[in-house]
Formats: C-alpha cells, sequence, structure tokens
C-alpha cells in the first residue's frame, strides 16, 4: 500500500473541538498480538449517485443485507450532497449496491451521521444531523427522525427509492437540536430513544423519546443535559438494561470536564439522571457510547488522550449498588498523537471486543481492533491497519458482525476519495 495515495480527513461536521495535552501515567498492561486475516473492500463510493464519507456502523438485516448512511453523496455531478442510505446485497461472490434514498437537503433532511435500524415491519428507521425547517445556531436546520418504506410493488431494479416519511422535525429550543451518531434505540412497545448533540434548556443536549399517537410521532425529552456537573453534549445514543434503564455517553461535562457515563431511570412520569463514571484517566471525549456484554458488564471507550494520547477502552462492572471501572486498553500511535475509536464497540456472543480507530495504527490512518479476554486480562488483536490509498482511511463507523466470524465496516476517507466498504475474513 502506497502511503502516498493515503488522504486522511481533517474535520468532522459537528464534532466539538476538545484538545488534550494530558500526559497521564497509567498504561494498559495487556500484550500486542498480530492475527493474519483477509481484508477486501467490497465497495468503494463514488459520491455523485452513490454516497460519500460514511461515518456510522452499519447494519446486517436477517437476509445479510448490509444497511448503512453516507454523511455527503450529491444527485447531481459535482455536487458534494446530503447523504444517501444504502444497502449493499452479496450475489454470489460480489456485492451489489443499492441506494435506497438520496437526502435532498431540506424537510427530508440532511447528512445523517448515524447508521439506520431495522424495525419490526422492515421499514428502516434513522435520523439525520441537519436538514428540516427549523434555522438552528449558525443558519442551519436542526435535523430530523425518519422512516423509509420499500416501495409497494416489487422492485426489479437497484434504481427504486424507498418511501420516506419525516417521524419528528427538531426545533433547536427545548426539544434538541443535531441528532448525532448513535442509531435510534426501540423499546418492547415501539417507542423511539436517542439524543441530540445541541438543543435543550442549555443547548447542550438531550435525551428524548418518541411515542407513536394520532398517527403521528410525540416527542418527550427524558434530560437536558447541561446542569452543574452534569455532562455536556451527548454524540452517542442509548442502550437499554434489562431492567428498562438508559445508558450512554457525554462528549464534556462531568467531573472531569472530560464526560461521563450516565444512567437514565424511569421515576414516576419522568426520569432521573446518575452518573456511573466520570472520564479521566482513559482519555477525554468518549464520542462512542456503552455497550452491554452477557452478563451485564458496560464498555465503552474515548477518543482522545489517555496514556497513549490516542484514546483507550473501559470497562465498567456493576458492584454493590455502583459500578467498579477497570483499564483494559489504552492505544499508542506512532506520531504520539491520534484519534481512538468514534463510534460504540461491538461485542461478539464470546465476550470479545471489536472497534475501530480513526487516526491510531501502525500508519496513522486507522485500524480495526479485538480485545480478546484472557487470563483475568485482556489480549489486543490488531485486525487490519489502514495504509490508505484503495484500501482506505481513518474509519469513524464500527464493527459489524457477519455469518461465520466476518467483520464488515466502513473507512470514510480514500478509496476513490470518498470512502469504502470493508470486510474482513477469518
Amino acid at each position: 500500500m502506497q502511503l502516498a495515495n493515503a488522504q486522511p480527513r481533517n474535520s468532522r461536521p459537528l464534532r466539538i473541538s476538545m484538545v488534550s495535552t494530558l500526559a497521564l501515567l497509567l498504561m494498559s498492561g495487556v500484550a500486542q498480538s498480530s492475527w493474519a486475516q483477509t481484508y477486501n473492500v467490497i465497495h468503494t463510493f463514488g459520491g455523485y449517485g452513490d454516497g460519500a464519507q460514511p461515518m456510522a456502523t452499519m447494519t446486517m438485516d436477517v437476509g445479510g443485507n448490509l444497511l448503512g448512511t453516507t454523511f455527503y453523496g450529491g444527485a447531481q455531478p459535482g455536487d458534494l450532497g446530503y447523504g444517501i442510505v444504502f444497502k449493499l446485497v452479496q450475489k454470489n461472490s460480489a456485492w451489489i449496491v443499492q441506494n435506497l434514498y438520496t437526502f435532498q437537503g431540506g424537510s427530508d433532511g440532511a447528512n445523517p451521521s448515524a447508521g439506520v435500524v431495522v424495525g419490526a415491519n422492515g421499514s428502516l428507521y434513522g435520523t439525520t444531523s441537519l436538514g428540516g425547517i427549523q434555522a438552528c445556531t449558525g443558519g442551519f436546520s436542526c435535523g430530523l427522525v425518519f422512516q423509509l418504506r420499500p416501495p409497494i410493488t416489487a422492485c426489479r431494479s437497484v434504481l427504486c427509492p424507498w418511501m420516506q416519511t419525516v417521524l419528528y422535525l427538531f426545533t433547536g429550543g427545548g426539544d434538541g437540536a443535531h441528532p448525532g451518531s448513535g442509531a435510534l434505540t426501540f423499546d418492547h412497545a415501539g417507542n423511539i430513544y436517542d439524543t441530540t448533540v445541541e438543543g435543550g434548556s442549555t443547548n447542550s443536549g438531550v435525551a428524548f423519546q418518541l411515542t407513536a399517537s394520532a398517527g403521528g410521532w410525540q416527542e418527550k425529552v427524558l434530560h437536558s443535559f447541561g446542569a452543574p456537573s452534569d455532562g455536556i453534549q451527548p454524540q452517542a445514543g442509548v442502550v437499554f438494561d434489562s431492567q428498562g434503564n438508559l445508558y450512554g455517553t457525554t462528549i464534556g461535562g462531568g467531573a472531569n470536564s472530560k464526560g461521563m457515563v450516565y444512567e437514565l431511570a424511569p421515576a414516576g412520569s419522568g426520569w432521573t439522571i446518575s452518573d456511573l463514571h466520570d472520564i479521566g484517566i482513559e482519555g477525554m471525549s468518549p464520542y462512542a457510547g456503552v455497550v452491554f456484554d452477557s452478563a451485564g458488564n458496560l464498555y465503552g471507550a474515548t477518543l482522545l488522550g489517555g496514556a497513549g494520547n490516542g484514546g483507550a477502552v473501559y470497562e465498567l462492572v456493576p458492584s454493590g449498588g455502583g459500578w467498579n471501572f477497570n483499564l483494559l486498553y489504552s492505544f499508542f500511535p506512532p506520531a504520539g498523537q491520534g484519534l481512538g475509536p468514534y463510534s460504540s464497540l461491538t461485542v461478539d456472543a464470546g465476550g470479545n471486543l471489536y472497534g475501530t480507530t480513526e487516526t491510531d495504527g501502525a500508519y496513522g490512518l486507522g485500524s480495526v481492533f479485538e480485545l480478546t479476554p484472557q487470563n483475568g486480562g485482556w489480549m489486543y488483536t490488531s485486525l487490519h491497519d489502514f495504509a490508505g490509498g484503495n484500501e482506505g482511511c481513518n474509519p469513524a463507523g464500527g464493527v459489524t458482525l457477519g455469518q461465520s466470524g466476518r467483520l464488515y465496516g466502513t473507512a470514510s476517507g480514500c478509496g476513490a476519495g470518498y470512502g469504502v466498504v470493508w470486510e474482513i475474513t477469518p
């Protein structure tokens, strides 16, 4: 791979700049190893009519198809565009891309930074960080929540667009503004949950619920962030535990002003927030949310800082009504400073963790990694180090588990200049 072809991205839309020069002393004691894998690019984005800069973790449906979004992608030649929703279908040994919907940048939404989820009725649900009809700070629109349904009649072409319905338009006031990179979450009753990066009572973001009502959807703000000692700007979405409580992260605020892990618990007609953990030695700016394993432990990651100044992976273990913190691994980028995981980690049935880093890795252009529990610790394995050029660079989305141990993901840069979709086979 020729590093000269690399075109790493230098900025991220809607990212809040948080620069850290902290030199922290605690280092991970987990060994690093290499494991031969087969890395293949299964789709190279082309910009016009296709998509550009995929930022979110993809979803795999029951048929083994991959579903995702790109932040950009134009409907006209030379147009940077407002993003698409795409589907990759495997035909024998090839993958065929289908453009399900191209955003127009108006009331239908613009620039999705989160992925889509499959609903019980086969529809897709997601958010756009911009678009809508209301103007927010800086003249941008506030974003929205949408549903996509397949065509009523059978589609005989890969060019058949799905039908979009806007479920909720954010106004930028107390209801929130700019949904972040976390995918929507559903409860058993079909209600939708997520967060916004801005808006709310102090313009520091909200956690919200959408409930179907009278043929539409009604929003309820579960928590407005930004109070003293509270977190600010939740970039990731939320996840449920078995008791119906919600968990997430904020990229700032908390006791150390580096972000926090929070719990939202239903209490009467409202919700009560608890600060489970204040980000500290593991770095700062947890853009990644948290995920559960089968034992009820929480796992997360930081984008910046940490012992190696490249972010870190951490664990929270429930204990006696509280949570014990464990630092699992610190990233040490070759340039001495880098970006760790942007998206949430993925846990498999064996308790192994998978993720990506944006600019860490051997070449400073990102990596795909696995953390495996072993002998009371965690073993780090680099599954792939991005070198730019045709294979892509700067993966922002996380890892999607496929069949037979296959892993899937995206790189938001390089390729033909617009990013790629990749597959790793054992």
